[in-house]
């Protein structure tokens, strides 16, 4: 790619963080502004400091994008965004990063010729997923950190839109997008830019011992001598509480940060990225200071201009200069992040301990070139022309004088006129055409040098105004307007034997099963008039298995009702496959809005589930009338590419668990996803997942009479980690609350935010 077509973009908290990028040598600069940013917690900008900074960085030639990487609410998407957006837009903001595809189609409409960003918060893992947000009207993606340089390039060479990647910083430990661990556990929302880093404290650790499709009793046996963890919500402790002493302190390795990853830093493998297709390179830290922001980022502006210079094979990274990019701030380390491993422990930052350096970077302001011309002659005006990157302004004032004493030098002149002051630029050259006889004010001199900049500055902006918009009529009021009393029980089960135990019951409207389940159970639910889908991965990456299609075909054959679509990636495939009207979408494909819902709609999708983080409130006030709702199950607090399990204990590549117990003696479930898709002898292999799973289950069992004022179209219970016998119980009191309205046994289970909601 040629010089022009790479981006270096930093990141930039506050007006002196932005001042520090464009001076470091940042091509762009992303932001937040006083809402919707994913970092609630930095300073932020205010109106006036943005619009500044809008034409700051025009002025020298760079661009500015801001962050509405978020989801909202209905009442924030219909009374605030438009009025939010406006001045950014009429000032010539060059893009939004957006997550909410809700908030994506309403600029889309709002805002013509803005360009949107898909952020990595919308977990883009594949062609397919970029090819469909490039048919949406976005102009860039920003890749999902997780993904390889193989991955990338695949993507690259399936869309002309923009990739845009991380190449230093920190480093999340879940797929951005799909935690919800600091929302669950404290209140505080990653969708909503108000992440508490639930990630990097300490936790112990210990093996729940070897999952498998068998029997109680098989398993059991698979876990001797194995510390083995009752998965019954009311008793977190070990089965056997008569065990010695000495097996008990084995349960748990001792306290480590086994979320907690190493910053990423690519300085080395520059040349690598880039040739993969990634077009804008992004600086993680909005949350750090100004002398982060301007040292790293001079220095990846100075290896970038080194390899355009030079060229990939004499590309050579210093030791002095990855030395100082770890004193800037490391934790234990840095890492090149996954573009050239999967996962693993040379990853981890196991203690979280935050290292600098005795470094103090510089902090530079950018000054444009400008050039001028002077003319001063007696009896005609002041006049100054003066030029950048071939725009001119100019100003004419006033009238020359003849000197009646001592006349004015040119160097007296040229001192006067190269006082530029805080101003955005430095003469490069400045021409004086004058009478040898002249007298001027110094104050003359002054304002003709203000209007003429302030004209170039003119000049400079307009192209990037925008004219303003009127807002559109907004969403219409799209509720249910009768209470339901019996609402359809949809099950979803992630273990075979779960399912095996389950399908045969009465009183189930459908199911979503893995893989091996579906061949076993989907006959004979068929043959009892039960719906049945197909659960897909949580991650979507590589191809679908030629085999699997070919068993689709077989599935919708003997009567599969469709599928449980849980990230973009797998939408975008099936979709192509004219499969979309056959999707449901789980609740990881973020509807929070009613625009959400409308957009989704448009997809043709067969029914979206109702956002976990969202109160009853809110869920009362958002269109349901095509949603089904979670109302049992242990909520994944976070999807992750690493493994607990081989980073502390080492790969077995089998699907095992990890309980890892935080300060208030809380123990969640770690389990490795070794085989996405459930099914023997597929030929291609998504890369595998951890998936962590709250200590205790979300149930609304005592709340039927508020959800059937929801209006929603069906409920599901999804069982996880439950044991077989287990879950059937749970189905039982469930159905018999809901569907023959008997009274709700004594069970203390978690709301969620069912009462609370997300900040």
């Amino acid at each position: 790619m040629r010089r022009e077509e790479i981006e270096l973009l930093a990141p930039a908290g506050s007006y002196e963080g932005f001042e520090a990028a464009i001076g470091a040598g940042a091509d762009a600069v992303y932001v937040g502004g006083a809402a919707f940013g994913a970092r609630a917690y930095a300073k932020n900008f205010g109106e006036e400091e943005l619009l500044r900074a809008i034409d700051t960085a025009h002025i020298h030639g760079k661009k500015l994008y801001l962050t509405v990487n978020t989801l909202l609410k209905n009442r924030e998407l219909s009374e605030q965004l438009y009025d939010y957006l406006l001045p950014y837009y009429k000032e010539g903001l060059d893009a939004v990063i957006v997550q909410d595809l809700g908030v994506f189609k309403m600029i889309r409409e709002m805002f013509p010729g803005m360009h949107l960003h898909a952020s990595t918060q919308m977990t883009v893992t594949g062609p397919e997923g970029m090819k469909f947000l490039e048919e949406q009207g976005a102009s860039r993606v920003v890749t999902a950190r997780e993904l390889s340089l193989d991955e990338i390039r695949r993507m690259h060479e399936t869309s002309p839109i923009e990739i845009e990647s991380f190449v230093h910083g920190a480093l999340c430990y879940s797929y951005s997008g799909q935690c919800l661990m600091s929302s669950i556990l404290g209140g505080r929302s990653g969708n909503r830019g108000r992440c508490a880093q639930p990630c990097r404290l300490p936790y112990q650790t210990g093996l729940c011992g070897e999952y498998r499709e068998e029997t109680e009793n098989q398993r059991s046996k698979n876990c001797t001598n194995k510390s083995h963890i009752n998965k019954n919500r009311t008793n977190r402790n070990f089965e056997n509480k008569n065990q010695s002493s000495r097996n008990r302190q084995d349960k748990f390795q001792k306290e480590v940060c086994p979320l907690s990853l190493k910053d990423i830093s690519t300085i080395e493998i520059l040349p690598q990225i880039i040739e993969a297709g990634v077009t804008s390179l992004k600086i993680e830290g909005r949350m750090k200071q100004p002398g982060y922001t301007a040292g790293v980022t001079s220095v990846y502006r100075k290896y970038l201009d080194i390899l355009f210079e030079k060229g990939a094979e004499n590309y050579k990274v210093a030791e002095k200069d990855r030395q100082y990019l770890l004193d800037l701030f490391n934790r234990g380390g840095s890492c090149t992040g996954y573009y050239e491993m999967q996962n693993g422990p040379s990853m981890m930052a196991f203690t979280n301990e935050k290292k600098t350096g005795d470094i103090t970077p510089v902090l530079r302001k950018k000054k444009e070139k400008i050039q001028g011309t002077l003319i001063l002659f007696p009896g005609s005006p002041a006049i100054l022309d003066v030029s950048c990157r071939g725009i001119h302004g100019s100003a004419s004032l006033g009238e020359v004088q003849y000197a009646q004493n001592q006349p004015l030098t040119e160097e007296r002149i040229r001192s006067q006129m190269e006082k530029l002051g805080n101003t955005e630029y430095e003469w490069e050259n400045l021409e004086i055409q004058m009478d040898e006889s002249i007298f001027i004010p110094m104050k003359m001199l002054n304002e003709v040098r203000r209007q003429a900049l302030e004209s170039l500055e003119e000049e400079i902006l307009k192209s990037y105004r925008r004219e303003e918009v009127e807002k559109n009529s907004q969403h219409t009021n799209k509720k249910a307007d009768k209470i339901q009393k019996t609402l359809p029980i949809y099950i979803s089960c992630e273990e075979k034997s779960t399912a095996l135990a389950l399908y045969k019951r009465e009183g189930i409207q459908g199911m979503y099963l893995n893989g091996d389940a579906m061949e076993a159970c989907l006959d004979e639910g068929v043959s009892r008039g039960m719906e049945m889908y197909l659960s897909l991965p949580h991650i979507m990456r590589g191809e679908f298995p030629e085999n699997l299609l070919a068993q689709i075909d077989n599935w919708l054959d003997r009567g599969m009702t469709g599928f449980l679509v849980r990230n973009l990636e797998t939408f975008a495939i099936l979709k192509k496959a004219g499969l979309a009207e056959k999707c449901v979408l789980d609740h990881s494909m973020y509807t929070w809005n009613d625009e959400a819902v409308d957009f989704w709609i448009g997809q043709h999708v067969m029914r979206n589930t109702v956002p976990l983080e969202l109160n009853e409130g809110e869920i009362r006030h958002r269109d349901n009338r095509n949603s089904e709702m979670l109302i049992y199950g242990y909520l994944p607090l976070m999807i992750s590419a690493q493994c607990v399990h081989k980073n502390v204990y080492g790969c077995n590549h089998k699907e095992e668990w990890v309980t890892m117990k935080d300060r208030y003696d809380k123990e969640f479930t770690a389990k490795c996803v070794c085989n996405p898709w459930k099914m023997e002898n597929t030929n291609s292999r998504i890369p595998c997942y951890n998936i962590i799973y709250n200590s205790i289950p979300y149930g609304l069992l005592k709340e039927k009479s508020q959800i059937d004022r929801l209006g929603v179209s069906s409920l599901r219970l999804a069982f996880t980690i439950e044991k077989p016998q287990d879950a059937v119980k749970i189905y039982e009191e469930f159905r018999d609350v809901y569907l023959n309205e008997k009274n709700p046994p004594k069970r203390d289970y978690t709301k969620g935010h069912f009462k609370r909601g997300a900040e």
